[in-house]
Formats: structure tokens, C-alpha cells, sequence
């Protein structure tokens, strides 16, 4: 279909006042005994497979920026912090919906890729957007995830054509089915650059003998979809509010679960205890977590889930991890727990928890909430975001000086793929 873009300036903002599981081992040959791989999440999203309500309550550009102003402004955040993603008018209409930034992003690594080793890859969840594989919209689930999984990446395979992306499930992945999250993993088992393991969570060693990394992959919905917690507005300044507050007002909410995201059989509690005894056990001189879901954010939406995961993740974590990655805000995030409340008995050092999950969507910061996370969680510090942007991290382990090394980097607005690099932060690996 013919498209036009329509990017819309901030100046319209004027108008709206905007237990045992499959391991994959992989030592290549490495030119050093260093290893380097790009972290993305939250890829999935583009135009030609928007949101229900874009399409059925279609807004004018003027009218979807004043939307999210009064949503920004609901959530008790700053008007002077407002900002919105580019837009997309679709042809011949006046119905707006959020342009995606995948292909700029896949254009922005390749680029990186060129300049700097990139081993490996790997992929954080919400990779079909918005209801997975097997969604009720008619379209054809093949091209769906050639649409939106394998054409943001082609520019980098093309370049990179022995690259691997060692992929995780997220929220949006889990929306229909069941069998739309089969009918994910059957596609990649297809593809030559994709890994997903059939039960969702897997782990796979990377990099030369001694020197190995080992990469414990979560399916995060399907832990936090075995859990009962409620989900609470913010107050006005920001912070979280008591249950009990939250319940004599009527403002608690119970998350819930479709029926298909509940767990069969205790298979979440089979995969935390597979996480604990594989990274108690792990051999690899460094053991890296990932998943969708994030355990601290400044996001202000998520922390409801944060705090069901920091109980099930952090005491192993804390203990034998040496990160964990997630997307699903969708910005770039870093920040440490300093593992005292996980692990109290144990002095451990600080847990770097990195968040890429800008690979195709923006959302903002809620800055009332992050000051109040970091007054009243001494344990939780924030050490560099960045938000309403596209981008990703590179990540670096350095055996030469022990270190992890973790870089950001963004692309325009524009959509030109453009690279720009972000703050780079060093770790030092943590001894057990």
C-alpha cells in the first residue's frame, strides 16, 4: 500500500493543552576472549498492524495528541515533560496512529555493527505487537512475523548473514493464545537467524572456554500470570499508594489474566526453580538474565508487576546473576539494585538492571514517581534514562579487565536510522 507519513511537531502541543529446559551451547571461535551482542525489546510494532481502537475510534492528529496530554495529565505528570511519538495519517483518511520506529532501529544497529563486534543478539519480548500470532484481524500469520520480526532486521542479517537472535516472549506475544505463541516458536524454529526455545525459557552458553557466558531466558508473563496482585494509581506527588488506600477508595484493581496465560501443571513455579539450580550451578564464569518484563522502572505504569518479580527473581539474581535485561517500558533505562532487601544476610555487590525496550515505540518518563522510588527504596538507584526516543543497548564483556560494559545508543525522530551514541556505563563482575 502506498504510505504516507505525517510527522507532527511538538508545536501541536499548543492545540491539545501532547525445572529442566533445553540448553543450546555455541563457543565459536572468537577473535578475542571478548564477547558482544545487541539487546533490543519491544521490536514488534508498525503501521499496517495498529491497535483496534486507532481504527474503530479513529482520532485526527490534533485530536490523538490532546488524548495523550489528558492521559499524561491524568497520570499526574508534568506538563512541561509532555511529548508524544511521531505520528502516521493513514492514506486518504484522517485516522492517526503512532508511527514505528523498528526499521530505524534495525538500520541504527546495522551501522553499529559495522563499527563495533556484534557476536550475537538478543530479542526482549513483545515481538508481535499488539495480540500476537493467531490474532482475530484476518492477516496471515506468516507474513505477520516476516512484517514484523524479520523485515526490521533484514538490513542487519544482510550485513551480518551468521548473526543469531536468541529471542524471549513478552505481554503482547501471550495476548491471543496459546497457539499464537506456538505459531511464534514454529516460525523462528524455521528461520536461520531466530531461537526460541518450544516452553518459552531456555538457557545457551556464548564465547571462548573459561571466558563462556551463560544466558538464562525468561518467558516473564508466564511467572507474573501465576501471581494475584492489584494494580494501583499513583498518588499526586507520585507516590505508590497503599493497598488499603487504594481499597477503601475503590481504585484497586486486580490484574488479570486470560485464561490461556495461566500456568499448567506449576510450569511457573517449574521455571523459577530451573532458573535458581541453573544459575546456583552454572559453570560459565559470567551468567546474564534476561526477560520481557522489568523489575525497576521510572516509567510510573509497571511497578505493580516490578514487585511481584523482584520477590520471585532477586534472591537468585542477587546471588549468582551478574545482570538482567528486560524491555517492555518502552525507553532505555539503567539502574541497580543493590540486592540488601533481596539478600539481607549478604553483603553482594550492586545488580546492574538494563532496560532496551525503544526498538519500535516511545513512552515517556513519570519523573514525581522516580523521585519517590529512590526516596523510599534505598535499595533501588537510577543511573541513566532516556525517553520518548528509539533505540537500543550494545552490551560488552570484557575479560580482560572483567568488566560489563553497557552501551546505549538512539536514532532520530526522522526515521533515518541515523545512529547516535548514548552514556556508556562499566560493571565489574560480580564475585560469588
Amino acid at each position: 500500500m502506498n504510505k504516507k507519513t505525517i510527522f507532527i511537531s511538538i508545536s501541536l502541543l499548543a492545540l491539545a493543552l501532547s525445572a529442566c529446559s533445553h540448553q543450546v551451547t555455541h563457543l565459536a571461535p572468537q577473535a578475542s576472549n571478548n564477547l558482544a551482542f545487541l539487546a533490543f525489546g519491544d521490536g514488534g510494532y508498525h503501521v499496517d498492524y495498529p491497535k483496534t481502537k486507532h481504527i474503530e475510534k479513529p482520532l485526527a492528529p490534533d485530536k490523538f495528541i490532546a488524548k495523550a496530554l489528558r492521559d499524561w495529565l491524568e497520570d499526574h505528570r508534568p506538563i512541561a515533560e509532555f511529548d508524544h511519538a511521531p505520528l502516521y495519517v493513514y492514506p486518504g483518511t484522517n485516522i492517526t496512529t503512532e508511527q514505528g520506529g523498528a526499521e530505524a532501529v534495525g538500520l541504527a544497529m546495522t551501522t553499529l555493527c559495522q563499527q563495533k563486534p556484534c557476536d550475537f543478539a538478543i530479542q526482549l519480548g513483545d515481538n508481535i505487537y499488539p495480540d500476537g500470532a493467531d490474532a482475530n484481524d484476518g492477516k496471515d500469520d506468516t507474513k505477520r512475523m516476516n512484517d514484523l520480526i524479520l523485515a526490521p532486521l533484514s538490513p542487519l542479517f544482510a550485513a551480518q548473514p551468521a548473526l543469531k537472535v536468541y529471542s524471549a516472549l513478552g505481554n503482547h506475544d501471550w495476548k491471543t493464545s496459546r497457539v499464537g505463541v506456538a505459531k511464534q516458536i514454529a516460525w523462528m524454529e524455521q528461520q536461520p537467524h531466530f531461537q526460541l526455545d518450544k516452553q518459552g525459557y531456555y538457557s545457551y552458553r556464548q564465547g571462548t572456554p573459561g571466558n563462556e557466558v551463560e544466558f538464562f531466558v525468561l518467558d516473564t508473563n508466564l511467572l507474573l500470570s501465576g501471581q494475584h496482585f492489584y494494580n494501583l494509581p499513583l498518588l499526586p506527588d507520585g507516590r505508590e499508594q497503599s493497598l488499603a488506600q487504594a481499597k477503601a477508595n475503590n481504585l484497586a484493581e486486580v490484574e488479570t489474566h486470560e485464561k490461556h496465560e495461566v500456568p499448567l501443571a506449576g510450569e511457573d513455579i517449574k521455571q523459577l526453580n530451573w532458573l535458581k539450580e541453573g544459575l546456583k550451578n552454572s559453570t560459565a564464569k559470567w551468567k546474564i538474565v534476561y526477560g520481557h518484563h522489568i523489575l525497576w522502572s521510572i516509567g510510573g505504569s509497571k511497578y505493580a508487576e516490578g514487585h511481584v518479580l523482584k520477590e520471585l527473581l532477586l534472591p537468585s539474581l542477587c546471588q549468582y546473576a551478574d545482570a538482567y535485561i528486560a524491555g517492555h517500558e518502552h525507553d532505555l533505562e539503567l539502574l541497580t539494585d543493590d540486592c540488601s532487601v533481596a539478600v539481607p544476610d549478604k553483603k553482594l555487590a550492586k545488580l546492574p538492571l538494563i532496560i532496551s525496550g525503544a526498538a519500535a515505540k516511545m513512552r515517556g518518563k513519570h519523573t514525581p514517581f522516580a523521585k519517590q522510588q529512590a526516596l523510599r527504596y534505598p535499595q533501588y538507584n537510577l543511573l541513566w534514562s532516556k525517553s520518548f526516543t528509539w533505540g537500543f543497548a550494545h552490551i560488552e564483556v570484557d575479560n580482560q579487565t572483567d568488566e560489563l560494559i553497557v552501551n546505549f545508543y538512539s536514532t532520530p525522530k526522522d526515521a533515518s536510522g541515523e545512529l547516535i551514541t548514548e552514556p556508556s556505563f562499566r560493571f565489574p563482575h560480580r564475585s560469588f
